[in-house]
């Protein structure tokens, strides 16, 4: 039996990364990006980097790992400035090597220029391509899409920016500097969150509100979709904004990416959550004594599937939120425990009843049905599955990691069928038109393409290695 931490890194979708930037001289603000990034943790774990500038050198502290390994007093401490962005990479383009640690930074002809970027931009390849003979240091999207914008016609930042975005075709939520200023962009599809907020009398801007929130700032406002902004020592300034005909926000940002505390169009996502629950319960009611949640992001629909059945909530399942944390390998007979290294089990709770288990999605299936298996042998009279979003069907090409389309159980299957892999008594996932009733999104300024594959725009099915494997 394969180890759980394999079989949980590929059983879970991962967002690109998590992004950070803040203005505010006189801070220590190599430390403030440092918590901010922490809070952001959930968004990348394979590596972490922080560039911050005094006006006239960039310093730069980037590794692989978690913020909490590649960070210290010592190394913090040596990052002096007033100017800082901050980056957690999960790998989609390009692989998890120190190369592809961001933020990127280019230093060429005097001029200098760090950037991270949280999306997938389906055209980089044509935009490599008119880069011609360029010095790569990574094999990453982003490198190429900072090459483009050094490449574009200006002699200022702000001008080369506003020059080179309106080439970029795909998603990106990205921070970036100067020696002397910040920059924030996002894709005019806002596909992923990017918020503005204020921490005294300095701007910041970030992926996520929970990140304000850590560092005591203040929520402003998003960053609309199209919209490029540059923050000086005189203040924030809309440089321009790329018109849009379509929005486009992830909708699965809401399901499972986001932290619960975060506040995303104007909704809180844990009450996203909880109504996903709620409408959950409605709509494929059940018998039961128990409703549980598989940790931690089922959590809040469970809360709500609960409440609106009026069946009592507990906790079956005791995760241990730091097994991710060791790159030791377990020995053979601890591999063999499968689920239990990630989840264990209190088989007093569960012994006799009828259970109902809520999470947010199921990928492969994999981990599902061993969560099945362990509770048979604690005792479980019924198993019933509630999944509060609709099957997953197809790739993302826009800042979410998935597997080929092959690999989704869904695919092909019915869900009679995938019941019966799994070995639940029932199972239901909730219809998208709820999905979306949850969001209190109009329907038409979502992205839902990997529930229907109903992409807002063209995509390159090669886009990503084997992605689409048949």
């Amino acid at each position: 039996m394969a180890d759980l931490i394999s079989i949980k890194r590929k059983e879970s979708l991962h967002d690109h990364c998590g992004v950070f930037g803040i203005y505010a001289p006189g801070e220590d603000v190599a430390k403030i990006t440092y918590f901010a990034l922490h809070s952001l943790q959930h968004r990348g774990q394979e590596s972490a980097g922080i560039a911050v500038s005094d006006g006239i050198k960039l310093r730069s502290i980037r590794n692989l790992g978690l913020v909490t390994s590649v960070f210290n007093e010592n190394n913090l401490s040596k990052l002096k400035g007033y100017i800082a962005i901050g980056h957690n990479r999960y790998s989609t383009t390009g692989g998890n090597t120190k190369d592809n640690v961001q933020p990127v930074i280019l230093s060429l002809k005097h001029k200098v220029f760090a950037m991270g970027h949280n999306g997938n931009v389906v055209n980089v390849a044509n935009l490599a391509k008119k880069l011609g003979n360029i010095k790569r240091s990574s094999t990453s999207d982003t490198e190429i899409l900072a090459y483009t914008i050094y490449k574009s016609p200006g002699l200022k930042w702000r001008d080369k920016i506003l020059a080179a975005i309106p080439q970029f075709k795909g998603a990106y939520s990205i921070v970036a500097c100067s020696k002397k200023r910040l920059y924030a962009f996002r894709d005019p599809w806002g596909f992923r969150p990017l918020v503005i907020g204020k921490l005294n009398d300095y701007h910041i801007v970030a992926s996520e509100t929970c990140a304000l929130e850590t560092i005591g700032a203040v929520f402003v406002r998003d960053v609309k979709p199209g919209e490029i902004i540059e923050i000086d020592r005189k203040g924030f300034h809309i440089l321009g904004q790329i018109p849009s005909n379509k929005k486009s926000f992830c909708l699965f940002e809401y399901v499972y990416l986001a932290r619960p505390d975060s506040i995303i169009n104007n909704e809180l996502v844990h009450d996203v959550r909880r109504k996903s629950g709620e409408l959950l319960a409605k709509e494929a009611p059940v018998e039961a004594d128990l409703v549980a949640a598989i940790p931690d992001s089922g959590t809040s629909a469970a809360l709500g599937f609960a409440d609106a059945a009026k069946i009592p909530f507990g906790e079956i399942l005791i995760k241990n939120r730091y097994i991710g944390r060791t790159f030791i390998q377990p020995e053979q007979h601890i591999r063999e425990l499968g689920v239990k290294i990630k989840f264990n089990p209190m088989k007093k709770i569960i012994n006799g009843k009828r259970v109902v288990i809520v999470d947010d999605s199921i990928v492969r299936g994999t981990t599902m049905k061993k969560i099945v298996e362990i509770l048979r042998k604690c005792g479980a009279k019924k198993i019933h599955l509630r999944i509060c979003s609709p099957p997953i069907r197809w790739p993302c090409f826009f800042g979410l990691d998935t597997p080929s389309k092959k690999q989704f159980i869904a695919n092909g299957k019915s869900v009679a069928q995938i019941r019966k892999f799994i070995g639940a008594d029932s199972l239901h996932y909730l219809t998208l038109d709820k999905l979306i009733q949850a969001s209190n999104q109009e329907k038409n300024s979502l992205c839902v393409a990997c529930f229907n594959g109903d992409y807002p725009m063209e995509v390159n099915y090669n886009f990503k290695k084997n992605i689409f494997e048949e």
